[in-house]
C-alpha cells in the first residue's frame, strides 16, 4: 500500500510524506477511533510517526477522496497478484453514515438512515468482500441512492473498471429488484447470483414460491432447504425451526392481545402495523381475519433465496449465511474503525474519511489473516487492549536519551511475530 499512495502522490507538491499520514490516519482508526482533530491529539503519542498538523489531516482526506478509484483500482489489481486466487464469490452490502452538519450538497444527502438520525444528511457506503471477507472493492454515494441504485452501480463497476468476469454475487433482499437481475444476467459475461428476496412484497414468491408442497432436507444445525422452481426460477426455502418456533410464539401474543383490546373496542388498533396485518375492517366491525392468521404463518422462520447457480440447495443456503462477513466489516468500520463521527463541511474531506476507514480496515483485516495462518485464536478488541499497552518511555540519563519499552502483555508478541515486525529493543538509545 505504502508504494501505491507514493505513487498517486507523486508530482504534487504536499509540502508533507501524505503516504505516512494516511498510515497515521488508518492507525487511529483502528487504535483510537474518532474524528480527524481527535486524531491530531492522538498521534504525537505515537512513536515513530512524523510531526502531522492538523491541517495534514484534512489536505491528505481530499487527497484521498481524489484518489479513491485509482487507489481502488491499483490494490485490486495488487491484491490479484500478491494472493494470486481466483475471485469466484462476492459479497454486496451498503449502509449509510451520517454527517454532522445541517445543509445539504451534492453529496450529502438526506435518506434513509441506518444510523437512526433522519435529521442529518448522510453518505451511504457500498462495499464487496470476497469468501474470506476481504474488501475488494467499495463505492461512496450520495446519501439519497437507494440500495437497487447502489447495487447496480457496483456491478457496472466490477464489470467495467476490474473487469471481473465469472463470479457469483451474493447479497441480501434490499438489493433484489428487476433491473439488479436484468444488469447480472446480461452483457457477454453474466454473473451467477445468489440474492434473498422479499418474501412478502413479491407476488411471486408469496403466492407461488412458499405454497409449494414438500419435503425440507436438513443441511446444518437450525437449517433445512427446500427446492422451488416457478417457470425458469429457481428458489431455495430456507428454515430455521429455532425461529419458526419464536416467530409463532409472538403472533400468539399478538392475537391473545389483540382479541382483548377488540373486546374493549379499541378502533386505535388499526393505525398499528403489527394489528393490522391481522385485521378486517368492515363499515360495521372489525375483527381478526383468520385467513391472513394463517397466511402469516407461512412465513414463520423462512427466508427465501434465488439463484441461477447450479449449485446444490444446501451450498446455496450456507453461502447465503456467509453474508455475515460483509456485515461484519461494516460492524467493523462502523464501530471498531468508527467513521464516525464526521464533522467535515465539505464533500471531498467527508469522502476521505471514509477511504481511511476502509484503508483501516485493510490493515485489520490482513493482520487477522496473519494472526489465523500463525494459529493465533484472538477477537480484535483483546489484541487492540493489548498492543495498546505497549508503550515507549523516554529517558534522559549521563548525557543521552534512551526509549525504554514496556514488556509485551497478553497476544502482543504473537502480534508482533505474525505480522513479521521485531518488537522494538527493550532499551534504545536515541541520542
Amino acid at each position: 500500500m505504502p508504494e501505491i499512495l507514493r505513487s498517486l502522490s507523486e508530482g504534487r507538491k504536499f509540502g508533507f510524506d501524505v503516504e505516512r499520514i494516511a498510515f497515521a490516519m488508518a492507525l487511529q482508526r483502528l487504535c483510537a477511533p474518532g474524528s480527524d482533530l481527535q486524531g491530531y491529539g492522538w498521534t504525537p503519542t505515537i512513536e515513530g510517526l512524523p510531526e502531522i498538523a492538523l491541517q495534514h489531516l484534512y489536505r491528505t482526506n481530499g487527497f484521498l477522496a481524489e484518489v479513491r478509484e485509482d487507489l481502488e483500482q491499483a490494490l485490486f489489481a495488487r491484491d490479484r497478484d500478491l494472493f494470486s486466487r481466483e475471485l469466484d464469490l462476492v459479497f454486496l452490502d451498503t449502509t449509510s453514515v451520517s454527517i454532522y452538519r445541517d445543509t445539504e450538497t451534492e453529496w450529502r444527502k438526506r435518506g434513509y438512515s441506518r444510523d437512526h438520525r433522519p435529521d442529518l444528511p448522510q453518505l451511504v457506503l457500498g462495499v464487496a468482500v470476497d469468501r474470506k471477507g476481504w474488501p475488494v472493492s467499495w463505492e461512496v454515494f450520495p446519501g439519497n441512492t437507494a440500495d437497487p441504485e447502489a447495487f447496480e452501480a457496483m456491478i457496472t463497476k466490477m464489470r467495467t473498471r476490474f473487469r471481473i468476469g465469472r463470479v457469483v454475487v451474493v447479497a441480501d433482499r434490499g438489493m433484489m429488484g428487476k433491473k439488479s437481475l436484468e444488469l447480472l444476467t446480461t452483457g457477454k459475461t453474466p454473473y451467477d447470483y445468489i440474492l434473498g428476496c422479499r418474501m412478502r412484497k413479491q407476488k411471486e414468491v408469496g403466492a407461488e414460491v412458499l405454497a409449494r408442497a414438500g419435503c425440507y432436507q436438513e443441511v446444518a444445525e437450525n437449517l433445512k432447504v427446500k427446492e422451488v422452481h416457478v417457470d425458469d426460477h429457481r428458489y431455495i426455502i430456507c428454515l430455521n425451526e429455532d425461529e419458526e418456533q419464536k416467530d409463532e410464539a409472538a403472533r400468539a401474543a399478538i392475537l391473545d392481545h389483540l382479541r382483548r383490546k377488540l373486546a374493549g373496542g379499541a378502533k386505535s388498533l388499526v393505525g398499528n402495523k403489527g394489528y393490522a396485518r391481522y385485521l378486517r375492517v368492515t363499515k360495521d366491525a372489525m375483527r381478526i381475519d383468520e385467513d391472513k392468521v394463517v397466511a402469516e404463518a407461512r412465513y414463520d422462520g423462512k427466508y427465501v433465496l434465488r439463484t441461477n447457480t447450479d449449485l446444490p440447495a444446501a451450498e446455496v443456503a450456507k453461502t447465503y449465511k456467509s453474508l455475515w462477513r460483509v456485515e461484519r466489516a461494516f460492524r467493523e468500520t462502523k464501530s471498531t474503525l468508527e467513521a464516525r463521527p464526521i464533522f467535515h463541511h465539505r464533500d471531498d474531506t467527508s469522502i476521505g474519511h471514509i477511504v481511511a476507514g476502509f484503508l483501516a480496515l485493510r490493515l485489520e483485516m490482513d493482520l487477522q489473516r496473519r494472526l489465523d495462518a500463525h494459529g493465533v485464536d484472538v477477537s480484535w478488541p483483546t489484541l487492540m487492549r493489548d498492543l495498546g499497552r505497549v508503550h515507549a518511555v523516554r529517558l534522559e540519563a549521563d548525557g543521552h536519551t534512551y526509549v525504554l519499552r514496556t514488556d509485551l502483555q497478553g497476544t502482543a508478541h504473537q502480534a508482533f511475530r505474525a505480522a513479521g515486525v521485531r518488537p522494538p529493543s527493550s532499551v534504545t538509545m536515541t541520542g
